[in-house]
């Protein structure tokens, strides 16, 4: 009885819980992954999406991915430090399973949409993912790229990231690029 007793309670915590077994959760990220059924869920669905781009590609992909992999690991594992830790780790699984989405081909790439920003001196796109949840942008700035998450905004449409605001409305968009504030119209 006992026995059975702790296996179901173990099969609902594989079900609730995250990928990872949470009493080995090491540092204060991982706990609060273990503690959030949201984030959970969230970890649960990379950890899926992050298997099946691994089956996708060939041995140097598969040793780029887990590096890439490895990388986010040490980032969302940093949101320690973030004044809300909670939104960090959520924006961190959000990002990476946009990612993991675009790199593993699951998502149709949409034509991206060329600006003229300012002097014009760098090119600018914006990829728009709505048919991804959350909806995200891939916004490219000269060699850079950043992806935002749509934000709630009261008209037009607006994506954020760390250091990187992109809004959108009535044919202009109002971008903060990590500090460099941008004026910018789609390219006719």
């Amino acid at each position: 009885m006992l026995l059975t007793l702790t296996f179901c309670a173990a099969a609902a915590q594989a079900a609730s819980g995250p990928s990872f077994d949470c009493a080995k959760a090491q540092g204060q990220v991982e706990q609060q992954v273990c503690s959030s059924p949201e984030l959970s869920a969230l970890d649960r669905q990379m950890a899926a999406l992050y298997a099946k781009a691994g089956q996708q590609v060939d041995a140097a992909g598969l040793k780029s991915l887990k590096a890439t992999q490895r990388g986010w690991i040490k980032g969302r594992d940093d949101c320690w430090k973030a004044a809300d830790v909670a939104q960090c780790i959520r924006y961190s699984y959000q990002v990476r399973l946009i990612e993991l989405q675009i790199q593993s081909g699951s998502v149709q790439a949409p034509t991206a949409v060329e600006f003229v920003c300012g002097d014009n001196s760098k090119p600018f796109s914006a990829a728009f993912y709505n048919q991804l949840e959350p909806r995200a942008v891939v916004i490219t700035y000269g060699n850079d790229q950043s992806i935002g998450i749509a934000q709630p905004a009261a008209s037009g449409s607006k994506y954020a990231s760390d250091g990187m605001q992109f809004w959108e409305h009535q044919g202009e968009a109002r971008v903060d690029w990590y500090g460099t504030a941008l004026t910018c119209k789609p390219r006719r």
